[in-house]
């Protein structure tokens, strides 16, 4: 399946249920693929040696190509780490000037009203929710990731009094896992954090269990929870999910209603282009608003927060979950970035990322093997996430001298170089150019010098 046909499919694959939109997904992808190796340009995938002229072609049939000029990216870099923090959008720094200059500069306070600042939180939120399967009035864009994880445990443990047990996965990703810590010790009366490995989840969900709380997206391999089967396996034992999608939204297909999801958090600044610190999303399943009381009742959460009356009376539906002052600057730069992601369809930057993960793939094992390298990402046809990942020993050294090449992929400890495929506006000779500087790093043994060795505070 070509891409432009895959854009025509856009709006009949958002109203799919989540399992069909996962079948239909990857079997697109197995088509393209097929397609791909029997086409005149299919040299990645049928070539023994994919050469930047294959890639080079692959790049002027991109029907994707285009999105590259609506962000600023550096001449001479290689950006592989959208997954960390997206590029700026050029349209970004205009309308955040026309924030400041025009409706703060010059209609000041009238702005929550005229420029309606108080519905951001629910105008972003909603435009975020149609990315990720949601409904009208069931996302927020408000606080951090973690923030939002804190709101959506506290209320499904509400929800489900009885129960005591968080579970997750171990190697979950560290915020997931803190925040149910704090809250399990704030808690005490018999409440733990269980933890398991990734396919022995839904087996161990019992009549104990409160809250499923997972990474669709796994942060280092990839891999992709199947959302929907989870989420029935959590439902028939009388369990809750709440789903991080912090490697998911913008990235690929989801269907959160579809799946019957309970609860979703997530950040703006990866794949949604938002920015430094830019504000995350909570997801609340209409089902849930009106008996889940936020355990953080913020002012702008009320009723009627204007009223200012001495007692907290939760606003209807997914509005009490907001707390305080919306951060109006930084909803004004994530939203650019999410009007951005939905001129785009998901399927086809999906297809794009699979294609380019197997590009990247196929040029490490013939250019770099014996090297060192393991990847450690999922590999199969689907299941897996717009980025991929490799264990090295000196995983470190080998990126910060990467990067000073000016291909800027990002490290996970304890060993692993990984690297965000960001269809949007990624080039084929991008991931080519990326692994070819990764072999003359190697060839010339460039990362075994002390200052790729030394560690700032980020990593």
């Amino acid at each position: 399946m070509q891409l432009r046909e895959l854009h025509r499919a856009r709006n009949q694959c958002l109203n799919l249920g989540a399992v069909e939109i996962r079948k239909r997904v990857q079997r697109d992808i197995a088509r393209g693929l097929a397609g791909f190796a029997a086409g005149k340009n299919g040299a990645i995938v049928r070539a023994m040696s994919p050469t930047r002229a294959d890639c080079e072609a692959l790049d002027r049939e991109d029907a994707l190509a285009h999105f590259r000029d609506r962000f600023a990216l550096p001449e001479g870099v290689v950006y592989l780490d959208g997954n960390s923090l997206g590029p700026l959008p050029k349209a970004a720094p205009v309308r955040v000037a026309e924030v400041v200059q025009d409706e703060w500069g010059h209609d000041l306070i009238r702005s929550w009203n005229t420029h309606d600042w108080i519905g951001m939180s629910a105008r972003v939120g909603d435009k975020i929710g149609r990315l990720i399967g949601a409904g009208p009035d069931e996302t927020i864009a408000a606080d951090s990731t973690s923030i939002n994880l804190y709101k959506a445990l506290s209320a499904a443990l509400a929800l489900r009094p009885e129960r005591r047990t968080i579970l997750s996965e171990r190697g979950n990703f560290p915020t997931d896992l803190y925040m149910a810590q704090g809250l399990v010790a704030q808690l005490g009366n018999g409440y733990r954090l269980a933890l398991v490995a990734p396919d022995a989840v839904a087996n161990a969900i019992d009549c104990d269990t409160a809250a499923v709380l997972l990474t669709h997206v796994h942060y280092v391999t990839g891999r992709v929870h199947d959302m929907a089967a989870v989420t029935a396996a959590a439902h028939a034992k009388g369990a809750l999910t709440i789903w991080d999608l912090c490697h998911t939204a913008g990235a690929m297909p989801v269907d959160l209603n579809a799946a019957r999801a309970d609860f979703a958090v997530g950040c703006g600044y990866k794949w949604l282009n938002g920015g430094p610190g830019a504000p995350a999303f909570l997801y609340v399943a209409k089902r849930h608003q009106g008996a889940a009381r936020p355990a953080l009742s913020g002012w702008l959460g009320h009723a009627d927060p204007f009223a200012f009356a001495q007692d907290y009376a939760p606003a209807p539906g997914i509005g009490r979950f907001v707390v305080g002052t919306p951060p109006i600057l930084s909803l004004a730069a994530l939203e650019v970035g999410v009007d951005l992601m939905l001129e785009a369809s998901l399927p086809a930057l999906y297809d794009k990322a699979m294609r380019q993960f197997d590009l990247f793939r196929s040029l490490m094992d013939k250019r770099l093997a014996g090297r060192g390298f393991a990847l450690v990402s999922v590999a199969g046809p689907g299941g897996r996430g717009s980025e991929i990942g490799y264990a090295h020993e000196e995983g470190w050294p080998i990126m910060r001298a990467l990067i000073a090449r000016g291909i800027i992929g990002d490290f996970r400890a304890p060993n692993v170089l990984r690297f965000g495929i960001a269809p949007l506006y990624q080039r084929y000779t991008e991931i080519w150019d990326a692994v070819e500087g990764l072999r003359a790093i190697m060839d010339e043994r460039l990362w075994d010098r002390a200052e790729y060795r030394a560690r700032p505070i980020v990593t």
